[in-house]
């Protein structure tokens, strides 16, 4: 049984939305999105993305998408069979397509697909468990739900059945989504287009086509076709079935883009273009008028927070360079190991953490590697106005300690993961010693706060970088590197990471930018000489191989006492003073820095351990 919500929609919509009650009616009924044997196997709408097309010298005209279920009339869809990587390329038999219900009507065919076998599976993490068995093309042309079987036979490794139900829908625009999601109370999806009015993806649209947009030279920059794919609403040209989207209804319309770029030119647009213009619903959960006409059914819309979604324009060298950054950043290949286990998906998983920071149990244990959604909350609700960058949430951290984080700027985010997740000053003294003793991985928060190393009852001084560099975190793993630089992509911004060891033609690179600023433009490198730390007497080192020496001083006091060391194996016969020694080891070795994020706290640390242990009759 149907059940019809009670909203008024633009004539233009009417006889579309008659023919998806139709079709919803007589469709086969709805499936799982995927079924799977022991065989580890999976069928999906992989994304394409600019950066797809220029790597894998796709043709020009492949259309990008964001690998959403839902879909556009006449838009593409890429079906990709993938298989469990292990299984050897000789031994996958075949796969087996068949659409397995479409709506009455429908002439849709699975098309060969337009991907090369040179297009590796799309998200980094499920390159390291799938290879890809197949891929075929589908463009709905009838709207209504599409079952989609591939079945996966190997010689050796058993039979995989897939299926994923695929909607083809037309594009309502703004004006009826808001009929149901601004209406409601705020922090409810009845309220989400309240905040995403204030965002900058509400308005990129308008105010590039009034001329606000980017400014080069002191004009504005070339807005032409290029950019709506991205900016506006189902706005795609291979797509010839009328769907409503933007380029559609300009063609039905007869519009013509203005030469001139300047204020005024968005209201003498048709209301119908205005109404799928600029960045909305529908570019990132699909064509909603199935989604309309069922009353708000969920399963019409796609609901997803797979990188796809965001990358199909979010990735596009040199200017929308936050695809290629991601790809090559430990986040997109998070660990699987913690999937399942509640304590751990809520830093190492991406549903573990939106769930986490919205205060939502029992935790989704599912894997997702840590994308786009993780750390940016898209509709806008973090207030939008100081908050451009979409940041999921700025609150307060408290450190294991008890040490409450308030001035951490943009990268208090961080900070919610990147932290030792135990209290020094009681785990270190009372903890026996095993293979997993120790502050969790990453305590890069506590290093940079000055807190949480275990102490022995002394005050470590601190760096000056916690009060001084405003966005943290962000401020020094987030710059952005020059649209020239060889690098480009492969360190700063969404790979997070400070250095590059440097490749085929590609130099090895130190973003050193950020310390320039206050440590003079003479800095060339991160291990820069300050201080005679490991008191040796000799010539001063740079602070991360005096802080190294340190490290080695203190591994030579520890099991197996006298003998150099670059890791710890520890086990229940360590004794007390050893162990609080080797938490301050590890504390100092897990960061990662070697000092730079906190150079007096961690120097004050490993002197303090070394100076104990070597007073301690117990370690002699």
């Amino acid at each position: 049984m149907l059940i019809f919500s009670k909203v008024k929609f633009p004539l233009a919509h009417t006889i579309a939305i008659s023919l998806v009650v139709l079709m919803i009616a007589v469709c086969a009924p709805i499936v799982n999105a995927q079924t799977t044997t022991t065989l580890a196997a999976q069928l999906i709408a992989r994304p394409v993305t600019p950066d797809d097309v220029t790597n894998y010298k796709l043709p020009a005209t492949t259309e990008h998408t964001g690998g959403l279920n839902t879909v556009g009339l006449g838009q593409a869809v890429n079906l990709e069979a993938d298989v469990d990587i292990n299984v050897p390329a000789s031994q996958i038999s075949g796969v087996t397509w068949t659409i397995a219900s479409q709506p009455t009507g429908s002439k849709a065919t699975l098309e060969d697909s337009p991907l090369g076998s040179n297009v590796p599976v799309f998200l980094p993490s499920d390159r390291l468990i799938y290879q890809v068995a197949a891929r075929k093309l589908l463009r709905a042309d009838v709207s209504g739900i599409y079952n989609i079987n591939a079945t996966i036979t190997t010689s050796g490794s058993g039979v995989a059945p897939l299926s994923i139900m695929i909607t083809g829908s037309t594009y309502m625009g703004i004006s009826a989504c808001s009929q149901c999601h601004a209406n409601g109370p705020a922090g409810t999806p009845f309220s989400l287009v309240n905040a995403w009015q204030n965002t900058a993806h509400a308005t990129i649209f308008t105010r590039s086509i009034n001329g606000q947009g980017a400014i080069v030279n002191g004009t504005p920059y070339p807005y032409t076709s290029e950019c709506w794919g991205c900016h506006t609403v189902g706005y795609d040209t291979n797509a010839t079935d009328p769907n409503g989207g933007f380029s559609n209804l300009m063609a039905q319309l007869g519009w013509v883009a203005p030469t001139n770029l300047v204020a005024g030119n968005f209201a003498a647009m048709p209301k119908a273009l205005q109404n799928v213009s600029n960045i909305q619903c529908e570019n990132c959960h699909g064509p909603g008028s199935n989604h309309v006409v069922t009353g708000g059914d969920p399963r019409l819309v796609s609901t997803t927070y797979t990188a796809g979604t965001c990358l199909q324009c979010h990735s596009e060298s040199p200017g929308h360079i936050q695809g290629m950054e991601w790809t090559n950043s430990a986040h997109a290949v998070t660990t699987t190991d913690p999937a399942g286990n509640a304590e751990c998906v809520g830093c190492h998983t991406n549903n573990g953490f939106i769930d986490r920071m919205n205060g939502v149990g029992p935790a989704d244990l599912s894997y997702d590697a840590i994308a786009c959604q993780t750390c940016h909350e898209p509709h806008g609700e973090t207030n939008p106005s100081t908050n451009l960058h979409l940041v999921r949430t700025l609150a307060p951290v408290t450190l294991a300690d008890g040490t409450k984080v308030t001035t951490a700027g943009l990268g208090t985010l961080c900070m919610n993961c990147h932290q030792a997740r135990e209290n020094a000053a009681t785990y270190a003294a009372t903890t026996p010693g095993s293979t997993y003793f120790g502050p969790h991985e990453g305590p890069q928060a506590d290093m940079l706060m000055g807190t949480n190393g275990y102490t022995y009852g002394q005050t470590i001084p601190s760096s000056a970088h916690r009060e001084v560099v405003t966005d943290t975190c962000v401020t020094c793993h987030m710059q952005a590197p020059a649209s020239t630089d060889p690098a480009l992509g492969q360190v700063g911004g969404h790979t997070f990471k400070m250095s590059f060891a440097g490749a085929a033609k590609i130099p090895a690179e130190q973003m050193i930018g950020a310390c320039q600023t206050c440590h003079g433009s003479d800095i060339t490198t991160f291990d820069f000489p300050l201080f005679d730390y490991d008191d040796t007497g000799g010539p001063i080192l740079g602070v991360q191989t005096e802080v190294q020496n340190l490290l080695n001083d203190l591994a030579v006091l520890l099991p197996p006492v006298g003998t150099a060391k670059t890791s710890l194996t520890i086990d229940a016969t360590w004794t007390q003073p050893q162990l609080e020694a080797a938490y301050n080891y590890l504390f100092v070795q897990k960061d990662g820095s070697l000092g730079v994020h906190n150079t007096a706290y961690t120097v004050g640390l490993l002197k303090a351990s070394i100076e104990n242990l070597q007073k301690n009759t117990s370690t002699k």
